[in-house]
């Protein structure tokens, strides 16, 4: 499929609201008409009423003049009106349909990327565009419209000193078009220094404590300090190119300007021109530098937003992950047995992390993955609901191959409880409930009790309707750890994945969380991925991950008789193998 370019992009948004802009434009043409109309009336006013002292007629052109510019006033708010309905409209669809594609791209590209890039997308791109469709792109059209009719008008009162014009006009032409190629560029480095200075910040931001930790503001305000000097020496390249150009473009046309005085002023003298009509012709082209000089300024805005719907149609471009329509058909619910066969996956650096792995879990089974760092005990994990695919080998759930179950509702039968635990801002209602609707307070209850919660949440004075904060900032560790616990059991799933659940808390904590781990565990088939072989000792089985593979399983005594790496981590963490 071709790529469209970044104005198809922008006008494909239009379709829906093209009445607002059928309307904005009719009340376009009839204020840019009216604007065109002054000029033209020095003609009549300095033949029909200085030279030939008509008083009735100055008494009109005085009234016209009031009527014209009342009805330029009440046309030119209609327009803009319907224009800034129109395009306040186009860029909030713009916004929300980017934000849906870009939590739906797959995990790979968003972790690959800078966050603080893909949210300058959603915030500064989208900001750009919203300024240039309600405001520039308005005051270009208008300019344009204003332009063709004046140079309607000059055509009219006399085409030989036009044709002086027209031959100024590819000059001007061909400026505005190696301008705009100038300012798309200089506007699309100007947005990539933004996006800089955005992801930088959030960077900063985001691992505060790591910053104070290390005591390491000076050299996080030096990254950002010159970040924000690329982005100024972006910012001053694309101004000057502006200011260049539309210099440039007014000196040819006040030269041309010139040129039409003097050949105007002979016609006058030989009389095959009246006084009034070069009046009013050079007013016209006076009055034509301000819509030119306007184009030019507008142009390049315009490019600057031009480069921003070009990075935003750019995302759009990025594959999502497989969506329901082709993500399967199946749509039942499942028991809970898990099948891998012949599983092979690696990241985009073409690095194996898993090789040939082969495993059954039955469903109600807990079984524990262990291993070092960078083993692959999370991926597996991972790939279960599907937040990875495999580059070979396939998964099966319920004898069914994953990738024929509707990917949402598998999902929705995965309960899974990550090693950070983050909060959205909101009650602890809504964070335990988070993704269901109109659930019953009871169900909400049920959940906090298995995870050994509820006792906390009702101490507190708003119990359930207790803020938590943005990202669970106002609750302890171990209590947002509970939390996710309910979060992920109120669903009653029936696979429940801890990834390093406890692996954050400290011992005392961890025995109270690992509690309602235990708990939550029961009736449901449970993988755990576990640095803290602690936590797994009740396991039914375990599984050591080793390069890729699994090179030992059996339950937490066999495995000690058997030794090996379970038996060498355990002595690692706990001095002997009791």
């Amino acid at each position: 499929m071709n790529k469209k370019s970044p104005l198809a992009f922008m006008l494909s948004y239009t379709k829906k609201h093209w009445l607002k802009l059928l309307l904005a434009m009719f009340f376009m043409l009839c204020s840019s008409g009216l604007n065109v109309l002054p000029p033209y009336m020095f003609k009549t006013v300095v033949d029909d009423v200085l030279i030939s002292k008509n008083f009735f007629m100055l008494n009109l052109i005085c009234v016209a003049l009031v009527l014209i510019f009342g009805l330029k006033a009440v046309t030119t708010y209609f327009q803009r009106y319907f224009m800034n309905e129109a395009g306040q409209s186009v860029v909030m669809d713009i916004r929300i349909d980017l934000y849906d594609h870009m939590q739906r791209m797959s995990l790979k590209k968003i972790y690959s990327s800078r966050i603080g890039e893909l949210m300058s997308r959603i915030t500064d791109d989208a900001a750009i565009l919203q300024n240039i469709v309600t405001g520039t792109l308005i005051d270009l059209m208008f300019n344009l419209v204003t332009f063709i009719g004046m140079f309607m008008f000059i055509l009219y009162i006399n085409w030989r000193l036009t044709c002086l014009i027209i031959f100024v006009l590819p000059i001007v032409a061909f400026l505005l078009s190696f301008a705009s190629k100038k300012l798309r560029r200089a506007g699309h480095n100007v947005q990539e220094h933004l996006a800089d200075i955005t992801a930088t910040a959030q960077e900063a931001f985001s691992a505060i404590r790591v910053v104070r930790s290390f005591a390491t503001e000076d050299e996080e305000l030096e990254r950002f300090t010159k970040a924000s000097k690329e982005n100024y020496r972006a910012l001053l390249q694309a101004v000057s190119v502006q200011g260049i150009f539309a210099g440039v473009i007014e000196v040819f046309l006040i030269s041309a300007l010139s040129v039409v005085f003097w050949f105007g002023g002979q016609n006058v003298i030989n009389g095959t021109l009246t006084p009034g009509e070069l009046i009013s012709f050079i007013g016209y082209i006076a009055f034509m530098v301000q819509p030119i000089r306007s184009i030019m300024n507008e142009m390049g805005t315009l490019q600057r937003g031009m480069a921003s719907a070009e990075r935003i149609a750019d995302m759009f471009e990025v594959p999502i992950e497989n969506s329901e329509s082709n993500a399967g058909t199946i749509s039942k619910k499942i028991s809970g047995n898990i099948k891998f066969e012949h599983v092979y996956f690696n990241y985009e650096d073409n690095q194996e992390v898993l090789k040939d792995i082969n495993l059954d879990i039955k469903a109600g089974e807990k079984i524990a993955i262990v291993g070092s760092t960078g083993s692959g005990k999370s991926t597996i994990a991972d790939l279960i609901p599907r937040f990875y695919e495999p580059v070979s080998g396939r998964i099966l759930i319920d004898g069914h191959d994953i990738r024929e179950f509707n990917l949402k509702e598998l999902r929705q039968q995965i309960g899974i409880v990550p090693q950070e635990c983050v909060l959205m801002k909101g009650t602890i209602a809504f964070n335990i409930a988070y993704g269901l609707h109109d659930v019953d307070i009871k169900k909400i209850i049920e959940a906090a009790e298995i995870a050994d919660i509820r006792e906390f949440i009702e101490s507190l004075p708003d119990k359930y309707d207790s803020e938590v904060g943005e990202r669970g900032v106002t609750i302890s560790g171990g209590q947002r750890q509970r939390i996710a616990i309910a979060r992920a059991v109120i669903r009653d799933p029936r696979i429940l994945i801890l990834d390093e659940a406890t692996s954050s808390l400290d011992t005392a904590v961890e025995r109270q969380v690992q509690k309602a781990i235990n708990q939550a565990m029961r009736g449901r088939t449970s993988l755990m991925i576990a640095h803290r072989l602690s936590t797994i000792r009740e396991a039914d089985r375990i599984l050591v991950l080793q390069d890729g593979n699994f090179i030992q399983a059996g339950t937490h005594d066999e495995l000690i008789n058997a030794g090996g790496l379970y038996a060498d981590l355990w002595r690692m963490q706990y001095g002997d193998v009791s």
